[in-house]
Parts: structure tokens; sequence; C-alpha cells
């Protein structure tokens, strides 16, 4: 499965003093880091990991979702 399809949101966390990297479309995916692109590298190794635990777990792989962009 291509990770690089994913949502992925980075924003800073004040209370936890750094960056969060989350991916929405995997419930409970998400990875921190000091630096924008460690957050983003982090979140790759989670997003692999959380498939293969529900591949493990049989459960349902969400496939990636595309944007909906509108013509106006």
């Amino acid at each position: 499965m291509d990770i690089s399809k994913y949502e992925i949101v980075i924003y800073w966390s004040k209370s936890d003093n750094c960056f969060l990297a989350e991916a929405p479309e995997l419930p409970g995916c998400i990875a921190d880091g000091k630096t924008l692109n460690e957050a983003a590298e982090n979140v790759e190794i989670i997003i692999k990991e959380w498939i293969e635990c529900a591949i493990l777990d049989g459960d349902e792989i969400p496939v990636p979702k595309e944007r909906f962009i509108s013509a106006v």
C-alpha cells in the first residue's frame, strides 16, 4: 500500500512543546517531532506500523481519500 497517499496534518502543540503529525484517515495514527521534518518522518513510520497492525488484526485499512475540488 502506498502510504504517501494518506493526508498528513502537522501542527505545533504548545502543551507538548513539539510538532504533532497525524493521519486523520487512520484513527489514532499520530507522531511527534522537534521539527516539522522530524514529525513528518516519524508519522510515516507510524503509518506503516498502523497498517501492519491492522493487517495482523484483520482490520479494514481505510483507502486514502481524495480531495474534492469544486470549480467555481
